[in-house]
């Protein structure tokens, strides 16, 4: 008990969504909890709980051998008792505050010396030299971030809650700021929760992962794991998966199923217990699309069917296929142009065994 982060709390908004989560992560090592999930999930609501922002109406928040919040005993400890570092999704600088002044800010108790030596240490670790005596105005958006993290760390809290750190950025930005936050938040060896609905800001800082729909937790784990094994249909289509079809396992052979989606017959993996009434889960990116003249692939599964639409995603297409039930592959714009995609083209959707993941249809994770 005393090496973890519990939470067991009802948040209720009056004709809105209540909040009912629990979790516990180990503190040791040192974690960076994702709390995921779409907007209006409850993520924020949870982080601004575990940061006394916000109090919830049942439960308790135990943080290694403190209470911060017991319902029945009475227990409310303040933000500032919690030894917390908070950044905002918006950051919250302070526009009459000058770079330095915004990380010194919280920094009572400290001499004069010791507060401009970790001010300096600050500016030094987050690539600041230069700006202390700008102004938030006078910064870039990457910029504004370190300062608001510089802030957050300074005080050197014992937990550090971070709200949707990097949306505020374009996307070049928080592509390389991303790579520079899991470094950093690794270096300082700080236990770290995370808001975010960014699968990819999830899978590149996360250690663990907690689903969050609906105020409810629906998986807990590691970030890959739970991307790539979702316990039921609400978590695979809260993680982004594209496809997910109803289907009944007709054979299980030597760890294989065969599985029938409507008129159409799947090849996957086996789980312990599955089936028979199981959801479908595939993933885009495991879609591979070959000419209808082409050669027999390795994949266990080619399914000829036509395209049905054709979305840009950027630097990469969306390609929805019929191949008797709804399906979706993400492909470069080369491969459109290579297999002259149009509407009602035919194609061939190949995917491995391994890429066609089944959930009960019943039980964990039942929408």
């Amino acid at each position: 008990m005393g090496l973890e982060l519990t939470a067991d709390i009802t948040k209720v908004f009056p004709g809105r969504l209540s909040i009912d989560v629990r979790l516990s992560v180990t503190l040791d090592p040192p974690p960076i909890l994702i709390l995921f999930g779409p907007s209006g999930s409850g993520k924020t609501t949870v982080l601004r709980c575990l940061a006394g922002l916000d109090w919830p109406e049942r439960g308790t928040i135990r943080f290694r051998d403190e209470v911060w919040v017991d319902s029945e005993r009475g227990i409310r400890l303040r933000p500032q008792e919690r030894r917390i570092g908070y950044m905002s999704q918006d950051y919250a600088l302070f526009p009459t505050h000058t770079v330095e002044g915004n990380i010194g800010y919280g920094l009572e108790g400290l001499s004069a010396a010791q507060s401009q030596k970790r001010i300096a240490d600050m500016l030094a670790m987050l690539q600041l030299k230069g700006t202390e005596k700008l102004r938030p105005s006078q910064l870039s958006g990457g910029q504004q971030q370190r300062v608001a993290l510089a802030r957050a760390i300074a005080r050197h809290p014992n937990l550090l809650l971070l709200d949707e750190p990097l949306s505020a950025l374009d996307a070049p930005t928080r592509i390389q700021l991303r790579i520079e936050l899991r470094g950093l938040l690794r270096n300082l060896a700080i236990p770290c929760v995370v808001v975010t609905h960014d699968w990819e800001e999830a899978l590149a800082l996360g250690d663990q992962m907690v689903v969050i729909n609906q105020g409810r937790v629906l998986q807990h784990g590691p970030p890959q794991q739970v991307f790539s094994r979702p316990l039921g249909a609400e978590v695979a289509r809260v993680v982004g998966i594209e496809t997910v079809v109803e289907g009944r396992v007709s054979e299980v052979c030597e760890g294989l199923a065969v599985v029938e989606v409507g008129a159409t017959k799947l090849t996957a993996l086996a789980g312990k217990e599955i089936g028979p009434d199981v959801f479908v889960c595939i993933r885009a990116e495991d879609v591979m699309l070959e000419s209808v003249k082409a050669g027999v692939a390795s994949a266990r599964n080619r399914l000829t069917g036509h395209v049905r639409e054709i979305s840009s995603l950027g630097a990469l297409v969306r390609v929805g296929i019929d191949c008797g039930f709804p399906l979706s592959a993400v492909v470069t714009r080369s491969a459109v142009e290579e297999l002259q995609l149009t509407p009602d083209a035919p194609i061939v959707a190949a995917i491995k065994a391994g890429a066609v993941h089944l959930v009960p249809r019943y039980g964990s994770g039942q929408p």
